[in-house]
């Protein structure tokens, strides 16, 4: 059904454009994780049940032709003017065309080797021959069955050749690109994105100067206006880290085939870049977790630092900050699929014992980790590993060399179908959820900006305060900002001065301030202190304006008050 892979595409748009309005909303907030599946989570499981399809196996035909409706998560856009070029391209390069260029696999018909055949893009439907439900091409134009002994052959053309297909030439020439041009068309597809990427970039760049120069545009624009050459790299590099595992399976599968030494040439420079490129960010991320651990204790600051984490955000920002590095295991992980893919071609048994060992390996290290931030994220991405391994053990039914009944593979293949599609309707539906949550709830990270602004707000007004009851102003004015202050944020400030009033009274009763009791202000002569009967003088009328130190705490024996409490010099606090 063409409608499925549509269907598929329009999935992929809306997580695109929910990643994206969650990445606009959090506003390059350090420590921000994204809800799952987003839009890579997508294009790699994608990528997984078409890659499930280019194993040299005996598929049934069902499944075959499932897996085909997500070629295009793999780069393999059947553009008909697009593999006219290559095809030139390749001749002019010392490819042999003679027969595998477009013209000639649009008007050949595949030969599977379960006998069946198919012509490129052609559809399959069910047909019931003897109670069995056998799949067989609907648009084909040319197919041999066998039923009891006795051979029927069906033609619409003698023009048309017939080629025995396997693998992952199987695959790429069902949707009417010839294995040749495998490699070719992802890198004209990965150069036609890379330019609409960059040519978006810049003119959203002149349209922020011109409106700069014309007004005032939001603030919320201003980091771009500044920072677009790192958008730029970061969205590239994004690019890069989506493709890299069918990336390194079309070069490895193009050394394989040999052909066109200039494609050859771009293969091994182009993986050589794009290996490269992610060796230097994996390298530049580990150093400067090493020396946070070792200024800091540990490498917090890739989640806090907001310089740090808009730099390599892309590769770990879903993680926990302790499994910051899961990201390395990760890249080897999709080297290591496509190198055994295509390294494996036309062996079928090798080929699905060492996807199923990369495939095990990679869930135990989800399973003993669980390193995303959050629960989502852990559930969605453990399941989907899950059906992953369920996958490729089910893979081992078309092997050829285990000898599996044809019922029992067609059995295995529609089950197939029915895990792989549920799981895509299930993570549909999740993304259908969170973009209606985004929607409908208050951006939490605006939120949570609001109210550390707020808490720095109020910090500076409880400070403002301290200094005028330190700086001695007058008694109203302390009043009236202690009530501004405790209506604002500091909520009952109020209680707490009164407290701390009372609590200097109790500690220092006998000063001016804080007691009324009279003050000592005669003395009997020296003669008679310390004998029976003796009773200082006390002047109850006219007390002089004696400071507190004159007091009879005050003559205890003390440190000099140099001022560095806080208060002045000279008073007891």
């Amino acid at each position: 059904m063409p409608a499925v892979a549509g269907i598929a595409g329009a999935i992929a748009a809306g997580a695109l454009v929910l990643t994206g309005v969650s990445a606009a909303m959090a506003g390059g907030q350090p420590g921000v994780s994204h809800s799952s599946p987003g839009f890579m989570e997508m294009i790699w499981w994608y990528q997984s049940m078409s890659m499930d399809g280019m194993f040299s196996v005996n598929y049934p035909g069902i499944y075959r032709s499932y897996t085909k409706n997500f070629a295009f998560s793999c780069g393999l856009i059947p553009w008909g003017t697009m593999q006219t070029t290559i095809d030139n391209f390749r001749k002019s390069t010392g490819g042999n065309i003679t027969d595998n260029n477009y013209d000639y696999l649009k008007n050949s018909t595949l030969r599977f080797s379960d006998g069946t055949t198919a012509t490129p893009s052609g559809s399959f439907k069910r047909l019931l021959i003897r109670g069995l439900d056998v799949l067989l091409p609907r648009d084909f134009s040319g197919i041999t069955t066998s039923i009891n002994g006795t051979s029927s052959s069906t033609s619409t053309s003698s023009s048309q050749q017939s080629t025995l297909v396997s693998g992952i030439q199987a695959y790429v020439e069902q949707v009417t690109v010839p294995d040749a041009n495998a490699f070719m068309t992802i890198l004209l597809v990965f150069a036609i994105v890379v330019g609409a990427i960059v040519v978006g970039i810049l003119l959203f760049k002149v349209i922020l100067e011109a409106w700069a120069l014309i007004g005032k545009f939001p603030t919320s624009l201003t980091t771009f206006r500044k920072e677009y050459w790192r958008i730029l790299a970061n969205t590239i590099t994004s690019l890069v880290l989506l493709l890299y595992g069918v990336w390194v399976l079309y070069c490895i599968f193009q050394f394989k085939n040999g052909d066109s030494w200039a494609a050859k040439t771009l293969a091994g420079i182009t993986l050589g870049l794009f290996t490269a490129l992610l060796a230097f960010y994996t390298w530049r991320i580990w150093s400067v977790a090493h020396k946070l651990k070792q200024s800091q204790g540990d490498s917090s600051a890739l989640f806090e630092d907001k310089k740090t984490w808009k730099k390599y955000k892309i590769f770990y920002e879903n993680y926990k900050k302790q499994h910051w590095w899961l990201f390395i295991p990760s890249i080897v992980y999709m080297f290591a699929k496509g190198c055994v893919l295509a390294g494996g071609d036309g062996h079928g048994l090798v080929q699905t014992i060492g996807q199923l060992a990369i495939e095990s390996i990679m869930l135990i290290l989800l399973l003993w980790s669980r390193p995303y931030s959050r629960k989502s994220g852990n559930w969605v991405n453990i399941i989907i590993q899950i059906v992953r391994v369920a996958s490729v053990v089910c893979i081992l039914v078309f092997v050829t060399e285990l000898g599996i009944a044809k019922t029992t593979q067609t059995i295995t293949g529609i089950v197939l179908i029915v895990v792989q599609a549920s799981l895509t309707g299930i993570l549909a539906l999740l993304i259908a959820i969170n973009a209606i949550i985004n929607c409908c709830k208050e951006n939490p990270h605006r939120k949570r900006r609001k109210a550390a602004e707020k808490a720095r707000s109020g910090d500076m007004e409880g400070d403002a305060f301290l200094l005028e009851v330190r700086d001695g102003k007058g008694r109203n004015d302390v009043q009236l900002h202690t009530k501004e202050v405790s209506q604002s944020t500091l909520g009952g400030y109020d209680d707490f001065r009164a407290q701390a009033q009372s609590d200097r009274a109790d500690r220092y009763p006998l000063t001016r301030e804080n007691s009324t009791a009279p003050l000592v202000t005669k003395y009997p002569d020296s003669s008679s202190l310390g004998k029976k009967g003796y009773t200082p003088i006390i002047q109850q009328d006219n007390i002089p304006d004696i400071s507190p130190q004159h007091s009879f705490r005050s003559r205890e024996p003390r440190l000099p008050d140099m001022g560095f409490g806080g208060g002045q010099p000279g008073r007891n606090y």
